[in-house]
């Protein structure tokens, strides 16, 4: 008999209003740039890649995360200015620091003990972002989106209190929020 399976991601979801915000600038590059595909997800930022998993063992996937937060202090965020990966994503930049980068590498030691790898993370070194345009923005639109973003001023800071797992029905939606330990 087949198993069930999920499409789940792990991530740091800012606040609110800072969520709001990023959502006004994703409505933007719909609307402006016939980008919607970060419309299809909470801004977030990405510290597991979609996994597939399944649904019966989802409890141990969830006992996991528990375990993992219980390790882990806060994360300080600073979200500043725009960056892209060429040709075809533009995002917000978020400045590398050592206890995200700490949080991001452990959390992917974490999940390579559940059997959880993205390969493709394996090889190249963790690049922080929220997403505004995604892969859906032709190349075209993308050179003027750029002209339009690169240069343009955004700052937010934040405190990461945990950790995201969002389940993909049509859309990703949030399944579970983990909060970080206080132990700073």
């Amino acid at each position: 008999m087949a198993q069930i399976t999920n499409r789940y991601f792990i991530a740091l979801l800012p606040p609110l209003e800072i969520q709001n915000s990023v959502r006004d600038i994703q409505q933007h590059f719909a609307e402006h740039y016939n980008s919607r595909g970060a419309l299809r997800s909470p801004p977030h930022i990405t510290l597991q890649p979609p996994f597939l998993w399944e649904v019966e063992r989802v409890n141990e996937l969830e006992s996991h995360l528990k375990n993992f937060v219980q390790q882990r202090s806060l994360v300080p965020i600073v979200l500043d200015g725009f960056g892209a990966f060429s040709p075809r994503v533009i995002y917000i930049n978020v400045r590398k620091s050592p206890e995200l980068l700490n949080a991001q590498a452990d959390l992917m030691t974490h999940c390579e003990l559940l059997g959880i790898v993205d390969p493709v993370s394996k090889t190249r070194p963790f690049a922080p972002h929220m997403t505004v345009a995604f892969r859906d923005l032709t190349r075209q639109n993308f050179k003027a989106a750029w002209t339009q973003f690169q240069h343009q001023q955004l700052y937010f800071e934040f405190i990461a209190s945990g950790v995201t797992l969002l389940i993909h029905n049509g859309k990703w939606i949030v399944h579970t929020i983990f909060p970080f330990t206080f132990n700073n």
